[in-house]
């Protein structure tokens, strides 16, 4: 009888162990906010598990009232979680893998939004801080978006900051770029100079492109899609980092961060400082910058934090022309001819100068459990501009004959006064001096969001975005290569046509921040503009279950005014005020199906009001009869899968950009054009996954299928470098034209491996293809109606590579060292062809091509290698 007691006694005991209690908890990203969903969690040394819902929440029946858990999700580095009895753990933040920025209090909360995967109807893409600090390097910031679906970006000319990026073939000014939730596309023509932005890469905490219509509630053009910038600001504990790396042609660069941590009565600093500098991959093209950041924030109680940050990265870099393929063939690759010796010293005569620091002081408030307010007062000061001969008279054949140049103009007659004043002239050589096309601004705005949880299925948002805008555009002396003045030969109405200049003003970026230029002292044109705007919006969320929905919608007014005073007298150079109305709404919605499985539709439709520089014809006061809000309307639809191993998504989209006005450049770089009545019909399909087979090794990849044209005709206006109507109305026959500058198809492959503790390698292949040529109004193959279309380029491949060692030097102190070598195979390619000539019989061809197009080719291989201490 008592063996069977101790029987009964044992099973008792057996069962009681096998169902001792529940353990429940939450599983979020530490670095965005926001649920992971389909995250994995195992106890220790035992085969139970479980999965995270849609919510991130877990419930687990554990057979022990004490052990570990073990965390784990693709991309983020895995947690060990110790229980000592059952109940909940609470919220688990799981840091992606290799984090660089663990511990960062992200502020503005309410104002940047970024998208929380599964829950937004959106097609998106983070990269996290940990590869922007591995992978970036010495490339462009454009470039740390490359391994990304219907992504294409390309270094143009070639010149420190000069890369550009297009967003399901859509430029840069019609994807909306943002840094902690401020606007930063230029007011005046949407458009992106990364050269202003070289410090970004240090200082941003992670980067997400949401491709189409976006999350943002601001009513900004995100036509081809949104790119947040998410900075750090403060962390929440002390620490640094100090770092050197060098790269290819003598590149160098420093950085030196340090954070104060949240002291306790709740302040906190963060500061970052860095140099660059490099003699540039294509010949004569250096370049050099610093870059500074410095935040403070503090939190007088759980309720309030503020917090201030000012950061800017002034550069000067040089940059090259535009040359055909058979000059580059026959030249170099490499080869620019902008160039010159000025009575021996080197002087480049083609480049760049700014210095953009911005500025925002930003206000987090909890009302209460339901409401919270965030606001962001931001401020942009911009100095600087391009750099280039006033006449090109001492153009030679591979330079500039900067000291012949300078003879020339020595040995011109002197005034009465002893003086050498000059103007062009119609002699076998003309004079001539270094001039800058200066572009500044001043830039004030707040965006202002109010969040109110209604209840638990309901959120509301309603906010406030404005923006006050003056910009100066005029040119200026920078060397009088001899003169003792110049004559400007422009019809200034103000000054007369004899009036002349006798300053000259540096390109030192630090130096032109404090410029002022009197009007007497600007030559070639001088028409400042103000631009106003104010905008509203709201949004409301719905979340129950399974289904999540959202509706939003902006209205927007803007006015814009432009100044001359050059065409018109005194009292007459104000234009009339223009005021356009714009909005947009957007709607969509996401259903899990389960843990592992979601689908979204989202929908939407732009009334964008006309950039400034296509509001006014022929560079006057005269404002466009045809001024027309652009049109765009959105429709995407996606599916997602999400487990720990392996996740994917698979996104559908269409858009149609109508009443489309465009400006810009000639291909010759001595003029302008504009054309107007453009439509275009972007459709295709994009797909990413990633796996994680085992801890230490993980794959991604990408595929995104293009069909991008121009849907009927359009009308042109083509102007000269002084401003003069060359042709006008003449019709551009664009109708199914394949838009170019972007590749229609790509694919992607990428890797990491962990081979030893610390101790990882990885590579990244990209292949483009369906690459065609972008358009001018020169290009005659467009000016009739049975035309070739753009000129296809050829496909090409890029393969990239790394290597990382990882090392505790103890407990205080780690090291780590990285290599980057981009395109490791040395492919040469064409990247873009500012032309359309098409091939014909007997015609000289590199891969297919005419050599007769102007084109950019892309880098050869290159490298950078890097140590960081971080304490």
């Amino acid at each position: 009888m008592k063996r069977i007691y101790l029987a009964f006694a044992a099973v008792l005991m057996s069962a009681m162990a096998f169902s001792q209690g529940t353990l429940t908890g939450t599983v979020t990203d530490g670095e965005l906010g926001g649920p992971l969903p389909g995250a994995t969690v195992m106890v220790k040394g035992t085969s139970t598990g479980t999965s995270t819902d849609f919510d991130g929440n877990f419930t687990l029946e554990v057979s022990q009232s004490s052990g570990t858990l073990l965390i784990s999700y693709i991309g983020f580095v895995s947690k060990s979680v110790p229980f000592t009895t059952t109940g909940s753990v609470g919220t688990i933040a799981l840091q992606p893998d290799a984090e660089e920025l663990e511990g960062v209090v992200i502020v503005g909360t309410g104002i940047i939004d970024l998208a929380k995967d599964r829950q937004t109807p959106i097609a998106v893409s983070t990269v996290k801080a940990s590869e922007i600090a591995l992978k970036g390097g010495n490339q462009e910031f454009p470039e740390l978006l490359k391994s990304t679906p219907s992504v294409y970006t390309s270094k143009s000319g070639g010149g420190f900051g000069d890369a550009r990026i297009q967003v399901r073939g859509f430029d840069q000014s019609n994807t909306a770029f943002l840094i902690n939730g401020q606007p930063i596309n230029g007011m005046e023509d949407g458009n992106m100079y990364w050269s202003n932005w070289q410090g970004v890469t240090d200082v941003a905490s992670a980067i997400q492109i949401q491709r189409g219509l976006g999350s943002s509630k601001l009513a900004i053009s995100s036509v081809g899609g949104t790119v947040n910038i998410v900075t750090k600001t403060i962390d929440s504990q002390e620490g640094g980092f100090v770092q050197a790396m060098v790269g290819n042609n003598n590149y160098l660069k420093t950085t030196a961060s340090y954070s104060s941590g949240i002291s306790e009565k709740g302040w906190a600093f963060t500061t970052l400082l860095g140099h660059w500098q490099g003699d540039g991959y294509n010949d004569y093209m250096s370049g050099t910058g610093q870059t500074y950041f410095f935040s403070v924030g503090y939190s007088p109680n759980e309720n309030h934090t503020f917090n201030f940050l000012i950061t800017g990265a002034p550069q000067n870099h040089n940059q090259r022309n535009r040359y055909t393929i058979a000059t580059l063939l026959e030249k170099g690759l490499t080869y620019n001819d902008q160039w010159g010796i000025l009575n021996g010293k080197f002087m480049n005569v083609s480049g760049n100068y700014y210095h953009k620091p911005i500025a925002n002081l930003s206000w987090d408030w909890n009302i209460s459990n339901k409401s919270q307010l965030s606001t962001v007062i931001y401020a942009s000061y911009g100095r600087g501009g391009s750099v280039g001969l006033r006449t090109f008279a001492s153009q030679g054949e591979d330079n500039f004959d900067l000291t012949g140049q300078y003879n020339y103009n020595r040995s011109l007659a002197p005034n009465e006064d002893g003086l050498i004043i000059a103007r062009r002239n119609d002699n076998s050589r003309s004079a001539d001096i270094l001039r800058s096309s200066v572009n500044e601004h001043r830039w004030f705005g707040v965006v202002s969001n109010f969040n109110h949880k209604i209840n638990d299925q309901l959120n509301f948002n309603v906010g406030f975005d404005g923006r006050s805008y003056h910009g100066e555009h005029y040119r200026r002396v920078v060397d009088f290569l001899g003169l003792d003045g110049w004559d400007d030969d422009t019809n200034n109405v103000q000054l007369g046509s004899d009036y002349v200049v006798t300053e000259a003003y540096s390109v030192n970026s630090w130096k032109a921040t404090f410029h002022d230029t009197p009007r007497n002292q600007r030559i070639g044109y001088d028409n400042p503009e103000n631009i106003r705007y104010l905008g509203v919006f709201g949004q409301l969320e719905y979340a129950k279950d399974k289904l999540s929905a959202f509706v939003q919608g902006a209205v927007s007014t803007q006015s814009n005014q432009r100044f001359d005073y050059f065409n018109y007298a005194v009292g007459d150079e104000k234009s009339e005020k223009v005021t356009n109305e714009g909005f947009n709404i957007k709607a969509g919605a996401n259903y899990n199906l389960n843990e592992y499985h979601n689908v979204f539709v989202n929908a939407g439709h732009y009334s964008r009001q006309p950039y400034q520089d296509n509001m006014f014809l022929n560079f006057r006061n005269d404002v466009n009869p045809l001024l027309t809000n652009e049109k765009i309307t959105g429709f995407e639809a996606g599916y997602g899968f999400r487990s720990s191993i392996f996740s994917a998504n698979v996104n559908l989209y269409q858009t149609t950009w109508d009443d489309r006005v465009v400006s810009g450049s000639l291909s010759t770089g001595e003029g302008f054009y504009q054309f107007q009545g453009v439509k275009q019909l972007h459709k295709g399909v994009e797909v990413d996954f990633a796996l994680r087979p085992m801890q230490n090794l993980r794959f991604n990849g990408y595929t995104s299928i293009g069909k991008w044209e121009y849907d009927g005709n359009a009308t042109q206006t083509v102007y000269d470098d002084n401003q003069n109507v060359i042709a006008e109305g003449d019709p551009l026959y664009l109708d199914g034209v394949k838009v170019g500058d972007g590749a229609q198809f790509t694919i992607g492959v990428g890797g990491r491996y962990e081979f030893l503790k610390g101790l990882s390698v990885d590579a990244d292949y990209n292949h483009y293809d369906e690459l065609y040529a972008g358009f001018l109004p020169t290009d005659d193959e467009f000016t009739v109606p049975d035309n070739r279309g753009s000129v296809k380029l050829p496909s090409y491949g890029l393969l990239d590579a790394g290597l990382t060692y990882d090392w505790n030097v103890n407990q205080n102190y780690k090291l780590v060292l990285r290599l980057n070598v981009n395109n490791v195979l040395d492919e040469e390619y064409i990247s873009e062809s500012l032309t359309n000539i098409h091939a014909e019989a007997g015609d000289v061809t590199y891969k297919g091509v005419n050599v007769a197009n102007q084109a950019y080719f892309g880098f050869g291989r290159t490298w950078n290698m890097s140590i960081r201490l971080k304490f």
